[in-house]
């Protein structure tokens, strides 16, 4: 199990009287990115400090915390988090937050990892590690955060899952199958938080322009990046900046109407 540490900034603060729970002085929302080290994390961080949000963010990438204080925000800040899977680590985030603020009013997570491979050549190995990694890390993220949120009757939730979870894939059939049962949770649980008053939504990519999907496309050399950009519709890879923009809309407060929905983020491709 991993160890946690947690650390906050003190730029801020909130005030808890009896079961009511204020903003702090900010007067900004609260939301929670699972992890920031790399891919959408650090830019969706970004996108949401601009657009008055206090943030819970865990393994920062170098400077970024500085970063979002410059922006305004107040950051809380959780250490050695990213293996959601592990039901420990998952509520120990949580609460990093609802220790700071009092509340969450929004949260965001990508999990798993890209895996190919026929199928008659994967193993049941294969499938328990993409099982930790695409399955139980959503649903025991979903399950500590959603509680506060549905104590409170508000609340936004957003699973990054995958748009290969949409097609039949027989080079990455696993990865395919296990997405989409992802999606689906998210979608299941999103009927069932509706009447606390609670969005869960989820948002697949693919075709991305960040290493790990370079590295297991191939798309790594000049030929390989075109053979990879061919098969988009759109005919390039997304940026991390427009995927981060897109999720914005499903975390920031200014949709709330919209629930148990899937968007692919992939140039058309799905």
């Amino acid at each position: 199990m991993n160890t946690t540490n947690t650390t906050t900034s003190t730029t801020g603060s909130t005030t808890t009287t009896g079961s009511t729970t204020t903003l702090g002085s900010t007067g900004r929302r609260v939301a929670l990115i699972a992890n920031t080290s790399f891919y959408i994390g650090p830019p969706l961080a970004r996108e949401l400090a601009k657009r008055g949000h206090d943030l819970i963010i865990g393994d920062p990438e170098p400077g970024l915390v500085d970063e979002l204080e410059s922006l305004g925000a107040t950051v809380a800040v959780a250490e050695g988090v990213w293996d959601l899977a592990d039901a420990d680590v998952a509520e120990r985030l949580v609460q990093t937050g609802l220790d700071q603020f009092g509340r969450i009013d929004a949260a965001t997570a990508f999990t798993g990892e890209i895996v190919v491979g026929r199928f008659l050549r994967s193993t049941t190995a294969d499938l328990h590690k993409l099982e930790r990694g695409l399955i139980d890390a959503p649903y025991q993220f979903m399950k500590a955060v959603l509680p506060s949120m549905i104590e409170r009757g508000q609340g936004q939730v957003l699973m990054i899952t995958s748009s290969a979870g949409n097609k039949v894939l027989p080079a990455a059939p696993l990865y395919s199958a296990l997405r989409a049962c992802a999606t689906h949770l998210v979608k299941n649980v999103a009927a069932d938080a509706a009447r606390d008053g609670v969005q869960v939504n989820a948002l697949g990519t693919n075709f991305m322009d960040f290493p790990g999907f370079i590295a297991a496309n191939g798309a790594d050399t000049p030929e390989g990046l075109a053979k990879t950009v061919a098969r988009v519709p759109m005919g390039r890879l997304g940026t991390v900046d427009e995927c981060a923009a897109l999720c914005c809309a499903y975390l920031d407060g200014t949709c709330g109407f919209v629930t148990g929905q899937f968007v692919a983020h992939d140039g058309g491709w799905s």
